[in-house]
């Protein structure tokens, strides 16, 4: 049977367009590194979040080498956390549920798509090839300002990405003649050991020291001052590290003994 030419050509155009969107949508699928909802996925109350082990502190943390996991919860009309900081050339899992009514979780430009239930934790893993900020919206209607509620994603170099976090004890006052203390607390919540500088100011007075926390722990690090140095009233402070940085004030009582005496 002879095939005309243009047939030919008909044939080999229709071929290529089937192998074509045979190979987007197997790109599509897997070559992106994304899984798919599932039956098996964990449930947990709307009202039980507040006490669960991974969402009642929404974050991001790692749990493997290159491996990371995003804790994600949606409420009327926000996502928290805001935004989300993940490594690119990294895998990222995403599990994401909702405080109070049904959510989208959609960021334009990949195949993070989900919705989040009340009830339900949906489950997305994905690795951003390149560092940049990607738009999350909310594409299921949840409310009046369900066209405000929008979130964003960060992906950052290995070199800017951490998961330092910092807490500061401080007093709000002390007496005259008393020691003040700053006990600054550096989590690190990556595996590799992190070598950072804790900066500190107290009133005029600064401080500074090196500590090296090691990976998945944390390290207390405590600056102090006379009270009698700084004289009465109240004094600023604040303490830094890395990008993170905590501020306050502690007010030095009167010596009242001594006014009583001059009375």
């Amino acid at each position: 049977m002879r095939i005309h030419t243009y047939e030919k050509l008909w044939l080999v155009g229709s071929m290529v367009l089937i192998v074509g969107f045979i190979v987007t949508i197997t790109y599509g699928s897997v070559g992106l590194g994304i899984s798919m909802i599932d039956d098996e996925d964990e449930n947990v109350a709307p009202t039980e979040l507040n006490d669960d082990e991974r969402f009642g502190e929404p974050r991001v943390e790692q749990v493997g080498d290159d491996e990371y996991a995003a804790y994600v919860v949606a409420q009327t009309f926000v996502f928290q956390p805001d935004p989300i900081e993940v490594p690119a050339n990294s895998e990222v899992t995403f599990h994401v549920t909702s405080r109070d009514v049904i959510h989208g979780f959609y960021v334009p430009g990949t195949n993070l798509n989900a919705m989040a239930i009340p009830g339900q934790v949906a489950e997305m893993s994905v690795e951003f090839d390149e560092p940049g900020e990607y738009g999350l919206i909310c594409h299921e209607y949840c409310g009046s300002a369900h066209h405000d509620m929008e979130g964003l994603i960060v992906a950052q170099s290995e070199n800017e990405f951490d998961l330092t976090d910092l807490s500061v004890e401080a007093p709000d006052e002390v007496a005259p003649g008393e020691t003040i203390e700053l006990t600054a607390t550096v989590e690190n919540g990556q595996f590799e050991p992190l070598e950072t500088t804790v900066d500190a100011e107290l009133g005029n007075e600064t401080f500074q020291q090196n500590v090296t926390v090691d990976g998945e722990s944390s390290e207390n690090v405590t600056f102090t001052s006379e009270s009698d140095t700084l004289g009465e009233g109240e004094h600023d402070w604040s303490v830094s590290v890395e990008d993170y940085e905590e501020t306050g004030s502690v007010e030095i009582e009167g010596n009242e003994s001594a006014e009583g005496d001059e009375s």
